[in-house]
């Protein structure tokens, strides 16, 4: 325990975990809200198809690309200090947003931004673990959980609302009031805690590979389904790989590297993040896939769109910080195992969305067994990740398995329509056949994660890690010694 530890029940508990989920919520609200605002963009800025793919895909490239080095910089330098920082940047860069003349300023606008959110996000957490005792740490973590998902359920219902009411401008201009809220609330009550143990020179050429690689292969990922596989996917794609290898290369003789690679030596580390991975790709092309779907297909305003996914963030709302008190009593596979595939259930109902159909008949039933699922998983699955690494990497963790979820979402949203025949042209009916598809496709994607963390993570409860020991300690896994699995 450190110096800090608050209990979540006591007002600084509840200012630490407000600021938390302030901060987060921001970052996570403009990765999904921009979905419903696409139509208004392109009318007010005149942007064509490739314009809207970038005003997506930019926020979220640049975010996942930069995720793990924003972790890694809060361990050093300070959490708080790197939250804050993030947040002020976010301000700023969505206040550009907000007033972006064309099509070109608002996606490099939105470039930053994605910057500033890779700094803020994996803070947010690393915050909530390195703070609250160990007692409440699942609780704590689960409330996060459960807030931060229904900032990214909720993201379509509050974009729609505000581009009826108002201009699709609000839709970034609602982050100044909540990001300096958010920066006084950490300024005034959240304590400082960082790596204790880093020492030396800051790895910046681990640093830089690790971004321009991650960087270059999303972007070729990004590029090369929706205009042909050209030379700049190609160049994106395998200049990227061979960053990315040169990074490894680095880091394994690295002093100080910005990404300690013997984290993924712990089974339980990997296994949550592959986890991580199949979840996420299948969530955020659903919801994607969705709302544009029942636009274009039934007709929704953007405010209805938006509206059908309540069920998930009123079901995370309520349920996600039980659910993380449970995983803390009996351990995160088994939710993380039945989760997964209650989700992927819940999207394949989803084919019964189609022309002729009532949102009570088609839509509700597959988003209520998706939002069921997302609830059971969500909390288990970051206790695990954080449960797998000692605290002095709690920044650096939560950084890697939020930038797992993000880059799988990304693409997802670029490849998956594409695999399910799916393109901008075509009649309803055509887009409702690819919709089906998909949603197969992706409820196949979120069952596969559940078996994989079946496989991978531990059956014991998980508890907060000792202090981190070399890569040759003779445990399963080298960075955290747990009771015995059950």
């Amino acid at each position: 325990m450190n110096e800090h530890s608050v209990s979540l029940g006591t007002p600084p508990g509840r200012w630490v975990l407000l600021a938390a989920v302030l901060g987060s919520a921001i970052a996570f609200l403009d990765s999904t809200v921009v979905t419903t605002a696409l139509e208004s963009i392109s009318r007010d800025l005149g942007a064509d198809l490739a314009d809207l793919q970038w005003v997506l895909t930019s926020y979220l490239l640049t975010l996942g690309s930069l995720l793990v080095i924003g972790g890694a910089l809060g361990d050093r330098f300070g959490r708080r200090r790197v939250f804050v920082l993030g947040l002020a940047g976010f301000v700023v860069t969505s206040l550009l947003c907000g007033i972006a003349p064309n099509a070109e300023l608002l996606i490099l606008a939105r470039c930053v931004q994605g910057i500033a959110a890779a700094m803020l996000v994996p803070g947010s957490l690393a915050i909530v673990s390195a703070t609250f005792v160990e007692a409440d740490r699942g609780k704590a973590i689960g409330a996060w959980a459960g807030l931060a998902g229904v900032a990214s359920a909720g993201g379509p219902f509050l974009g729609g609302w505000l581009i009826d009411s108002f201009s699709w401008r609000w839709v970034f201009l609602i982050n100044l009031p909540v990001g300096l809220v958010a920066i006084l609330i950490a300024l005034r009550h959240v304590p400082e805690t960082r790596d204790e143990e880093a020492t030396g020179p800051i790895d910046v050429a681990g640093a830089l590979l690790l971004a321009l690689g991650l960087g270059g292969v999303v972007y070729g990922l990004i590029d090369g389904p929706a205009h042909g596989w050209g030379v700049a996917a190609v160049i994106g794609i395998v200049g990227g790989a061979t960053m990315l290898l040169a990074f490894v290369t680095v880091e394994r003789g690295a002093q100080n590297p910005v990404f300690p690679l013997e984290l993924f030596r712990s089974p339980q580390f990997s296994g949550a993040n592959a986890t991580t991975l199949f979840v996420y790709a299948a969530l955020g092309a659903a919801t994607f896939l969705l709302v544009v779907h029942l636009q274009a297909t039934l007709g929704y305003s953007a405010l209805e769109a938006g509206a059908s996914l309540m069920p998930i963030t009123i079901l995370m709302f309520l349920l996600s910080p039980g659910m993380g008190e449970l995983a803390q009593r009996i351990g995160p596979r088994l939710p993380m195992t039945v989760g997964p595939i209650v989700a992927g259930v819940g999207l394949a109902l989803l084919v019964r969305v189609g022309a002729g159909t009532t949102y009570w008949s088609g839509v509700f039933p597959g988003v209520v067994v998706l939002a069921g699922g997302l609830t059971i998983t969500v909390a288990p699955l970051t206790s695990a990740v954080l449960a797998a690494v000692s605290d002095r990497h709690a920044g650096v963790a939560s950084a890697v398995n939020n930038a797992v979820a993000r880059l799988a979402a990304l693409l997802a949203v670029a490849v998956i329509p594409a695999a399910a025949g799916i393109s901008g042209a075509g009649s309803s009916l055509e887009f409702g056949a690819g919709f089906d598809r998909a949603m197969l496709m992706l409820g196949a994607l979120s069952a596969i994660g559940g078996i994989v963390a079946a496989l991978t993570v531990r059956r014991g409860t998980p508890v907060r890690s000792v202090a981190h020991v070399g890569i040759t300690h003779a445990c399963d896994d080298p960075c955290v010694r747990t009771e015995a699995a059950a």
